[in-house]
Formats: structure tokens, C-alpha cells, sequence
């Protein structure tokens, strides 16, 4: 009897034990919450370094210097002409 009386008592102490290690819905919410925002900071801060990349790449420099030179070219054209 005594032994049966102590397996119950260590088999409600086991599951008290368990419960009180289960997270709440709250904690749970504030968990995925957290996650979710270190989630958009991560791909903000992805998007910044590839646009970063992107507008620093040689292609958009050389066609960003060559569309300056046009607009001179034509600014000069312009002013010529109304001379």
C-alpha cells in the first residue's frame, strides 16, 4: 500500500512539474512575437544591402555617369540654341 501511495505521490509531483514548465498562450504570443519582429528587421536589413549593392554595382554607376553626360549635352544644346 505504501508503495502504491508513493508512486501516486511522485507521479502528481512528475506531472505538476511538467505543467509548470509548459509555456502559457501569452508567452507563447510574446515568443512568436519577438520573432517575427527580429524576422522583418533581418530582411530589412537584407534589403538595404542589396539595394546598396545594386546602386553601387558598376553597371548602375557607368549608366547613371553616362546619363549625366547626356542631360549636360543637352542642357548645352538647349542653351545654344536659345542664344
Amino acid at each position: 500500500m505504501r508503495l502504491f501511495l508513493a508512486v501516486a505521490v511522485l507521479m502528481l509531483a512528475f506531472i505538476a512539474y511538467t505543467e509548470a514548465q509548459e509555456e502559457t498562450a501569452e508567452q507563447k504570443l510574446a515568443k512568436f512575437g519577438k520573432q517575427m519582429t527580429e524576422m522583418g528587421k533581418n530582411l530589412a536589413e537584407k534589403a538595404k544591402t542589396t539595394f546598396e549593392n545594386i546602386n553601387n554595382s558598376e553597371f548602375a554607376v557607368t549608366s547613371r555617369n553616362w546619363f549625366t553626360e547626356q542631360l549636360e549635352k543637352l542642357k548645352t544644346r538647349v542653351q545654344e540654341i536659345s542664344q
